[in-house]
């Protein structure tokens, strides 16, 4: 369960994110949207403890994030946008020092580890050092080590960014499962077509705002073309973008 109350953060005098409030209940996947910059990785950061809020509140199954940090770090996996992997380590090597931070038992950690390679297709590299690996194989090993614990809270930033096809399916897949299992699931991207299909739910912020919060099928319901787009594009689009791109293409033809 992850619960905010009127959760700010100022980086001086500018204001990040403006006293959102929200709850997300266990076996809910839901989609967090919104335009780059409107605050989505800022507040990602304040569920897990990385940045403090300047005020408010969060909670993560039932701890609150700046009295007990601890108590919420050791029920959470989090998939950043983009973090440095120990590339030096290989991925058994990685993956075994992360199960040892977290407690776990060896030989329950080798399975899981070898379990999740497998689904994820890195097994054959398992040996290899990280620094020879490509993006998309970076992420796979982050993606592995944030749920290598079996955490009751999962939170994902753009986990897709460099997976092929199958591997992006089976985290699809992965996460459906999750969610089956009673796990708390809050899902950044800006592949809306995935959002779409994955999540039940959906926040979206802008300018550090929370804008909507409503079932997906009621705002695809509400919306002009029955996309998530297009509600997107509704609720954070400033100007006409159709007008600005014909301008340009029209001065480009003009020369």
């Amino acid at each position: 369960m992850i619960e905010t109350r009127n959760l700010v953060k100022n980086y001086g005098d500018q204001t990040a994110v403006a006293g959102i409030s929200f709850h997300i209940r266990p076996g809910e996947v839901t989609g967090y949207l919104g335009p780059n910059g409107a605050g989505k990785s800022t507040t990602v950061k304040m569920i897990t403890g990385i940045l403090p809020p300047s005020d408010g509140e969060v909670e993560v199954c039932g701890f609150d994030i700046v009295r007990e940090p601890l108590e919420v770090k050791r029920r959470i996996g989090y998939v950043p946008e983009s973090a440095a992997l120990y590339t030096s380590l290989t991925p058994n090597e990685y993956l075994s020092l992360v199960s040892e931070l977290h407690e776990l038992e060896k030989s329950e950690a080798a399975d899981r580890i070898k379990q999740l390679l497998e689904a994820l297709q890195v097994n054959e590299v398992a040996d290899r050092q990280m620094e020879t690996f490509s993006k998309g194989m970076r992420q796979k090993i982050l993606l592995i080590s944030a749920l290598l614990h079996d955490p009751e809270v999962v939170l994902f930033d753009e986990p897709l960014n460099g997976l092929d096809v199958n591997s992006a399916l089976t985290l699809r897949r992965l996460i459906e499962g999750l969610a089956e299992r009673g796990k708390t699931v809050l899902y950044c991207s800006h592949i809306l077509d995935v959002v779409e299909r994955l999540c039940s739910r959906v926040l979206v912020i802008d300018n550090g705002a929370i804008v909507a919060d409503d079932s997906t099928q009621n705002l695809l319901a509400g919306s002009r073309q029955g996309t998530l787009e297009s509600v997107f594009q509704d609720l954070t689009r400033r100007g006409d973008a159709d007008e600005w791109v014909g301008s340009f293409l029209d001065q480009l033809d003009s020369k």
